[in-house]
């Protein structure tokens, strides 16, 4: 699972034609968006990888090898069944989706399977989450804060919690590659 914010796209748009095609687990994308943000974003990250790429649905199962987006203004979270499920709680670090909401989501459910991943961004959402990634047994990732257009909050879960890897985008694809 891969969260950020600002400037997190320009990452995502260097690292998604580095993955490879037949990844054999499944990519969520919680980043934050615009309320009025549509679902284009999902055809624009598309055209940037050989994976099939979409926004998610509510109560849709979730398949190996695909790359999911959180739609704008609804947090991701992970059922039991292995499906996505659509929450319109209040915001979380003023931000819906909140990276926390889904990492300890999906923490819960993938437990030491899950690799979070925190990309750029200018608040402290995604840390919490991790913190959740890291209790259930799962490895926390960040992007090198020196690479980030907005380091604080690679920075920020740097300095709050034990990181498994500090990578920028090249040795992040790379890293994603090898995981089985």
């Amino acid at each position: 699972m891969i969260g950020g914010s600002a400037g997190s796209l320009e990452v995502l748009f260097r690292l998604l034609p580095l993955l490879r095609p037949d990844l054999p687990f499944p990519v969520a994308l919680v980043l934050h968006r615009r309320n009025s943000s549509d679902s284009s974003l999902a055809e624009l990250l598309g055209s940037k990888t050989l994976n099939p790429t979409q926004e998610v649905e509510d109560k849709e199962p979730i398949t190996p090898g695909t790359i999911y987006l959180a739609p704008a203004d609804y947090h991701l979270l992970i059922e039991q069944d292995r499906t996505f499920s659509l929450d319109y709680s209040e915001k979380i670090n003023f931000s819906r989706p909140s990276i926390d909401v889904s990492f300890e989501s999906a923490a819960e459910i993938y437990g030491p399977g899950l690799v979070g991943i925190l990309l750029s961004g200018a608040n402290e959402d995604g840390t919490g989450g991790l913190m959740a990634v890291k209790r259930a047994g799962g490895r926390a990732v960040v992007q090198n804060p020196d690479t980030a257009q907005m380091p604080f909050m690679p920075h920020y879960a740097l300095t709050h919690l034990a990181i498994d890897h500090v990578f920028d985008t090249i040795q992040m694809a790379a890293f994603i590659n090898s995981l089985v």
